[in-house]
């Protein structure tokens, strides 16, 4: 098993470059990652809109659905469609621009000294863009997180310097990534500091910190300072026998997050295992799985009014929010739907992120335990989308080991702060029982079967 090399912080020596000068890249990273996300956006909806209806739009409320498709039947085609231009340019153009792309960044910080090829940012733009815009039930923070850290890698090799300052760039535009597609700048921070960063102490956190700040400043330029979603969670005074009553329930609750958590990776690589045997050619490979998506999303349509597992997903979790959908056997096909579309994406070659769809699958189980809670202990005066909130940060946070961000990112993009003792418990809980029967997250596990180790955390550098 190959060991990853742990860099120190080094800033005014002869291999490095002065404090004055970092600030003004991790600046420059904020602006090019912040201009960066709002590109994306821009182009997910443009290939959204043409995809499903034929037109030319670049405007999309990320919290509205997909209209119904101009091609019918015949919708079931896109995806397929897109699958073939994704492995077109993964193949041809860049190979790490497939997957969910964290895994990626982390295998070049510790394997690479923080070398990545500037072309992965534009291939991983457009394959993520396609992807997500023809149905995949992908995320969009993964390709803005691979984007940001490509960006200030290369600033990183055209400017000499050490290692460990370009893996600090690196960390600031994966941040920036995070704050910028989210409007969640203490998560874009945090982020970096559980996965990315090496080692840290003021100075890196610094450089984070600005280009995440610059990232976010942009944002809410363009794209506005809103919530990415409205969430009105009603809280009734309780006493003590009541909140602790309450809060045990969250037990149970982190423990079944847990073990989405570890469904959720297995799921998706014991597919991606499945399909290579099944089928070599990375084109037909990555075809038929779409083929698979387009057929859930289509038949979703037909019986249900929507396509509720086709792309980010977000306007199913607004109506969850919104108390639109609480059959819990809908809740568990939604559920199922989206584990299987999601992992059919990313699994047979797609390109996107697994912050969005981790997110889904926590809020249809929040929702669907909140309707068993109800059932059971109707006295209890718990409002229904503190289980929903506590679900997301819980797969979130179990899932890729970031349980910190999660919670934080849950709380700024709900701008809700009145659940975070049962978000933590949750995902603390989560990330308990996923480490248990997968010691590797689903970003690190990806590394992990290349043959290559990589620490779960922050780590000293005894041989500084």
């Amino acid at each position: 098993m190959n060991q990853p090399h742990l860099l120190p912080v080094e800033c005014d020596n002869k291999s490095g470059i002065s404090m004055l000068r970092l600030f003004t890249l991790a600046f420059l990273v904020g602006i090019i990652t912040g201009l960066g996300s709002i590109a994306f956006r821009y182009l997910v909806n443009l290939v959204a809109h043409f995809a499903f209806s034929g037109k030319i739009v670049f405007q999309l409320d990320a919290n509205t659905y997909i209209p119904q498709s101009v091609w019918g039947a015949g919708v079931i085609l896109v995806p397929v469609l897109g699958a073939l231009l994704v492995t077109f340019l993964t193949e041809k153009l860049a190979p790490e621009a497939k997957g969910h792309g964290v895994s990626e960044v982390l295998y070049a910080i510790h394997y690479k000294e923080g070398i990545i090829r500037p072309i992965v940012a534009i291939v991983k733009s457009l394959a993520s863009a396609i992807s997500i815009g023809t149905g995949g039930a992908v995320g969009r923070e993964g390709p803005i997180v691979q984007i940001g850290a490509a960006f200030g890698a290369t600033l990183g090799q055209i400017i000499q310097m050490h290692a460990s300052q370009r893996i600090i760039l690196i960390a600031a535009g994966a941040g920036a990534g995070i704050a910028a597609i989210f409007n969640s700048p203490f998560a874009g921070v945090t982020f970096s500091i559980e996965l990315i960063l090496v080692s840290i102490n003021a100075i890196s956190v610094a450089l984070v910190t600005i280009a995440v700040i610059t990232a976010t400043v942009l944002s809410y330029i363009f794209v506005g300072t809103d919530p990415a979603f409205i969430v009105n969670v009603i809280t009734q005074k309780q006493n003590y026998p009541q909140m602790i009553l309450s809060l045990l329930l969250f037990i149970p609750f982190g423990v079944l997050i847990g073990f989405v958590s570890f469904a959720f990776i297995y799921v998706l690589y014991w597919l991606e295992d499945f399909f290579k045997k099944l089928i070599k050619n990375h084109y037909l490979r990555h075809a038929f799985g779409m083929f698979i998506v387009g057929i859930v999303f289509y038949l979703l349509m037909v019986f249900y009014g929507q396509y509720y597992t086709a792309g980010v997903g977000d306007a199913t979790l607004q109506d969850i929010f919104n108390h639109l959908i609480e059959n819990p056997c809908f809740l568990l096909l939604l559920f199922t739907a989206k584990l299987l579309a999601t992992c059919l994406t990313l699994g047979t070659g797609g390109s996107g992120g697994i912050f969005s769809p981790s997110l889904f699958l926590g809020a249809t189980c929040g929702a669907f335990y909140a309707a068993g809670v109800h059932y059971f202990f109707p006295s209890l005066s718990i409002d229904p989308t503190v289980f929903v909130l506590a679900g997301m940060a819980g797969v979130v946070g179990g899932a890729t080991s970031a349980f910190i961000t999660a919670i934080v990112m849950i709380a700024e993009i709900t701008q809700d702060y009145n659940s975070l003792l049962p978000m933590m418990m949750t995902a603390a809980l989560a990330y308990f029982v996923r480490a248990h029967f997968s010691p590797e997250s689903i970003y690190t596990l990806k590394v992990f079967r290349r043959g290559y180790s990589l620490p779960q955390g922050l780590q000293a550098n005894g041989l500084r």
